[in-house]
């Protein structure tokens, strides 16, 4: 008997992103997630806004939550500043593991268009 997924979209954006952002770091991951996941200093009300008209959750981590993950890609600029490759990356696959869940990473980050959104997306199996 198989276990039930769940998907989760680890979000990274600057100050000034927005729906349209948003909405484009979606559709370029590809997938459509149950949950999402940004760093408590990264969260802000357009992206807020945006999780309740898609009626996603939205967790918040802090930077330690994330640091040490290994992801599929890798900035160097990134790791010099929170230890890990990728926020977007690390962020879903912290969410999706929350409770010792395996997880994995299913779409590697993208960045929306304006460049003002990443997304990356993982996926949580519950056995």
């Amino acid at each position: 008997m198989g276990g039930d997924t769940m998907i989760w979209a680890g979000i990274g954006l600057r100050a000034d992103a927005d729906c349209v952002a948003f909405n484009d770091a979606l559709a370029q991951a590809g997938g459509r997630p149950d949950a999402l996941a940004c760093l408590v200093a990264k969260v802000s009300p357009a992206l807020t806004a945006w999780a309740g008209t898609k009626g996603l959750p939205l967790t918040r981590l802090e930077e330690q939550d994330i640091a040490g993950i290994a992801t599929p890609t890798t900035s160097p600029r990134i790791v010099a500043r929170f230890d890990t490759g990728s926020v977007a990356e690390a962020l879903a696959l912290a969410a999706a593991r929350n409770d010792g869940h395996p997880a994995r990473i299913i779409a590697p980050r993208v960045t929306s268009a304006c460049g003002r959104a990443t997304m990356a997306l993982a996926e949580r199996t519950t056995p």
